[in-house]
């Protein structure tokens, strides 16, 4: 059900999930589906992401398998609840590293996705308090050109524990849930 959906209502389809991932549903109390969500590997470089982390390429090799990137996040076209985009992303936000570290064996410190500015404007984001760090030049991950090929995003991240910067800094090992070891 999770595929079929992504593939009929998001305008980006499934495509596959990469690496680590984790899927989520989520339903009324009805039973009814209202929500899709995916999170996979977090972007290999992005400049915005990696500075305000303060990364270099060493500490990005390090510590990007404490990120996940939220990959898609569809609310069902039929579905009208004020509010709700934010209240889903809440609530994933606080489970979503102690769900990785049970399937993982290792916690997120930090959640990223990139919102396509041209077709929405990240309010569900920004009300969910993920914090834009900037923008895309849309040269995309290949990037060996000086031309935007591909629209520009919006970079959203959301620390998942306080010390967020110094755990993905780190070369001691992998965090635990609640973000230490």
């Amino acid at each position: 059900m999770f595929k079929s959906l992504l593939d009929q209502f998001h305008y980006l389809k499934f495509d596959r999930a990469i690496g680590e991932n984790m899927k989520y549903m989520i339903y009324s109390r009805d039973g009814r589906p209202l929500s899709c969500l995916m999170f996979g590997s977090a972007a290999w470089s992005c400049r915005e992401r990696d500075s305000f982390i303060g990364w270099d390429k060493s500490g990005r090799m390090r510590g990007l398998s404490l990120m996940t990137n939220n990959s898609r996040f569809l609310v069902l076209p039929w579905v009208n609840v004020p509010h709700l985009a934010s209240h889903i992303l809440s609530l994933i936000a606080k489970r979503i590293s102690s769900d990785w570290e049970l399937k993982y064996g290792h916690g997120l410190c930090l959640l990223e996705t990139f919102v396509e500015c041209g077709r929405f404007k990240g309010t569900c984001y920004k009300a969910a308090n993920w914090i834009n760090v900037g923008r895309t030049t849309g040269r995309g991950r290949d990037g060996g050109h000086h031309n935007a090929i591909l629209p520009q995003k919006d970079v959203y991240l959301y620390p998942l524990v306080t010390c967020f910067r110094q755990a993905l800094s780190d070369t001691k090992g992998m965090v635990k849930s609640n973000g230490f070891r």
